[in-house]
């Protein structure tokens, strides 16, 4: 039967065989893509993280996500130097830890990210200073009370909005990365948002979906400019998480909580220089790829007019 196929497929017009080939190659890229999707989500393993180094540093670790790897990567062994702006909440999650984990070191060190950054990364590289440091997660991030069009958005919002996820990841990293350059080993996690990479745009979230492109660009190039040199850096691009700047309180399948998305982010570490760790965001990455860009925006639009109505709301009572 086959034989039978191929010899009527050589009696057809050349445009007929050339559009047989490209039809057949774009199935196989297609089960091909399906079969790698399957090994990458379900049967890749997790690479040894203290084969970096015994040491993590984790910037936003009092709540969220940052919160979730400090957990997981205790959980793994890994000491930890824990970075936040409110020393009462460092002081909280790393004696939760130890209580849990008690074999592990934990340093934690006092930065406001959006208040005197340079007196910050000093603390910082003084606390690290003789560590192996092997782990880096850039985390620390804010984003708008509320969805707002851009004239809406106010000097002090916008300035936080560079300084915190921009220029501290940036400064952080900067940091860091000279002790894993000398020891020849090391990763740089950068947590992204799929505002700024899986829908075409982020209408009312301008700034912050700016911002986070910046982190995606930022990390792709030190990926490139490392990956001899033994630093694995990677962008990790969540869609909705449930945490206390996505104003979400409860998990479902497609909303994971902070500790189930860490657990997934950490299988990932080391690999991709971009990706996305919770699977079942993939399949709303697929989703959002595969309508019109302008229905994505259209959706997008309405939805967060929404968040924006309902924030003015918010603001109008608390004024009252």
């Amino acid at each position: 039967m086959a034989l039978c196929f191929i010899e009527e497929l050589k009696n057809q017009p050349i445009w007929v065989i050339g559009l047989f080939v490209l039809g057949s190659l774009w199935v196989l890229k297609f089960f091909l893509g399906i079969l790698k999707w399957i090994y990458v989500s379900f049967l890749r393993p997790a690479k040894n993280l203290k084969k970096y180094g015994s040491w993590a540093l984790i910037t936003g670790c009092t709540d969220g996500i940052g919160k979730g790897f400090a957990f997981q990567l205790a959980k793994k062994g890994l000491n930890l130097v824990l970075v936040g702006r409110n020393p009462d909440k460092l002081k909280e999650v790393s004696d939760t830890i130890l209580a849990k984990f008690g074999k592990i070191q934990i340093k934690t060190v006092v930065v406001d990210f959006a208040g005197d950054l340079n007196e910050g990364i000093k603390r910082i590289s003084e606390a690290i200073e003789g560590l192996d440091v092997g782990l880096l997660v850039n985390n620390v991030g804010v984003s708008y009370p509320y969805a707002r069009f851009f004239h809406e958005v106010d000097q002090d919002l916008l300035n936080n909005l560079i300084k915190v996820n921009v220029e501290s990841t940036t400064k952080v990293t900067q940091a860091v990365l000279p002790g894993m350059l000398k020891r020849k080993k090391g990763a740089i996690v950068n947590i992204g948002s799929g505002a700024a990479i899986v829908i075409p745009s982020d209408p009312l979230y301008a700034v912050y979906a700016a911002t986070k492109a910046y982190i995606d660009q930022f990390s792709r190039c030190l990926y490139v400019e490392y990956r001899k040199s033994g630093i694995d850096v990677q962008c990790q691009v969540p869609l909705y998480v449930a945490t206390k700047m996505a104003s979400i309180r409860r998990s479902s399948f497609f909303v994971p909580s902070a500790e189930g998305y860490a657990r997934a982010a950490l299988h990932s570490v080391g690999y991709e220089p971009r990706c996305t760790p919770y699977w079942p965001h993939t399949l709303l990455w697929a989703l959002a790829y595969s309508l019109p860009e302008s229905v994505v925006d259209t959706w997008r639009l309405g939805f967060c007019l929404k968040i924006r109505k309902r924030g003015q709301l918010r603001d109008s009572r608390k004024k009252e």
